[in-house]
């Protein structure tokens, strides 16, 4: 210590007044290293506290048909139509809000591919250290030149940047007729396909199909249906017939006939889609959400349904649209739909990612992402669509 060593050197007359001289030079330098230490601990602490991620929508990423995927490498990866003609490209992340090109990952169209054009709705699901890929598109084989003949394939990677190979050289499965939208659930341990039957030649009758023949807007209206169908864990091969789990109500009185029949009684098309359907397990059941209206229109909106199996069946939830425009609220978000559902990485957050619409943007769909609630009672919502900055 210092002041019994400068002690010892003073003379005795001096003693006394170096004494007390010494000691408080000691008690400031004690109280001076004691402020610096704790300083120190204090901006350790701050840094220690991250500054939180906020973010507005839309995102900077022309997607239509969105899907994230957590990676092992602890990255998110964003997947969707767009981007390219003839295949898919990809973004990473590593907080949700900073999106980086990856370039395309899937390329179709090759000498050994089934398919031919339209490259729709990718979703990438990653198993035993790989990473396959679900997609919609126009199969070669066409003998009668339909105009629609979707089907749905899979590639697989060693990354989640691809690139992508087809693991055969023909579709899933062929229904016999056009569908999109595959979307994959691993429960039970089972795997299940999950798909959307295009409207394309799929005249069904209803009361709002005779609703719109007396209003003298179409003769007839076509309809997409959603299936479900268990798959091998491998994705090779398909187990039973598909079953019908969702399709749009077929009478007027029905809850969900207005807002899943907008399309219609605007005189936008002469369809009512159920499609981009999304399913996945929470507090013991299988909560689906799903697509209605015209992709391509205003009235683009999503909802969900609830079962106890995975291959239903579905009943359609009360609160519906979850989702769905914002422009007569003052808003200026448009055509929200094929959504899909993700997790924080720490598990304490649940979020929707969806495309939509804005003045900004125009007929271009582009990503939003908004957190989703499920109450005590099961009931879902959608914090969206959002356009202020807000928290992650």
């Amino acid at each position: 210590m210092v002041f019994p060593f400068f002690i010892y050197l003073c003379a005795e007359g001096t003693l006394q007044i170096n004494y007390m001289i010494t000691r408080k030079i000691y008690r400031s330098l004690l109280f001076l290293l004691m402020g610096i230490i704790f300083a120190g601990c204090t901006n350790r602490s701050e840094k220690s506290v991250s500054n939180p991620i906020t973010y507005s929508n839309p995102l900077s990423i022309a997607f239509g048909d969105p899907f994230i995927l957590s990676a092992a490498d602890g990255k998110y990866y964003m997947y969707g139509t767009g981007g390219t003609a003839k295949g898919f490209v990809a973004y990473s992340s590593d907080n949700l809000v900073d999106w980086q090109p990856e370039g395309e990952v899937y390329s179709g169209n090759q000498p050994d591919s089934w398919t031919v054009k339209n490259y729709w709705a990718p979703e990438v699901y990653e198993t035993n250290g790989k990473y396959y890929m679900f997609f919609s598109a126009d199969w070669k084989e066409n003998p009668t030149g339909e105009l629609e003949n979707f089907r749905i394939g899979v590639a697989v990677a060693d990354k989640p940047t691809g690139p992508f190979l087809e693991i055969s050289d023909k579709p899933l499965l062929d229904p016999g007729y056009p569908i999109i939208d595959a979307n994959i659930l691993q429960h039970g341990g089972k795997t299940y396909l999950y798909y959307s039957r295009c409207c394309y030649k799929h005249p069904v009758e209803s009361e709002v199909a005779q609703w719109a023949r007396e209003q003298n807007l179409y003769k007839e209206i076509e309809e997409s249906w959603v299936y479900g169908v268990e798959i091998s864990d491998d994705f090779t091969v398909v187990i039973g017939e598909p079953v019908l789990l969702l399709q749009p109500p077929t009478t007027m009185d029905d809850p969900q006939t207005e807002w899943e029949s907008r399309s219609v009684t605007a005189g936008e098309v002469n369809r009512r889609w159920t499609e981009g359907s999304f399913a996945f397990p929470y507090e013991g059941k299988i909560y689906m959400m799903y697509s209605a209206n015209f992709f391509g229109g205003e009235h683009y909106a999503v909802g969900y349904a609830v079962s106890d199996d995975p291959l239903g069946p579905f009943v359609k939830a009360a609160n519906n649209p979850v989702l769905e425009k914002n422009t007569g609220k003052g808003g200026e978000v448009t055509g929200t739909g094929h959504n899909m559902i993700f997790w924080s990485k720490n598990d304490q957050k649940m979020y929707a990612v969806y495309h939509g619409r804005t003045r900004q943007t125009g007929d271009e769909r582009v990503v939003f992402i908004d957190e989703v609630q499920i109450d005590d009672q099961g009931l879902l919502t959608v914090d969206g669509p959002t356009t202020t900055e807000k928290e992650l």
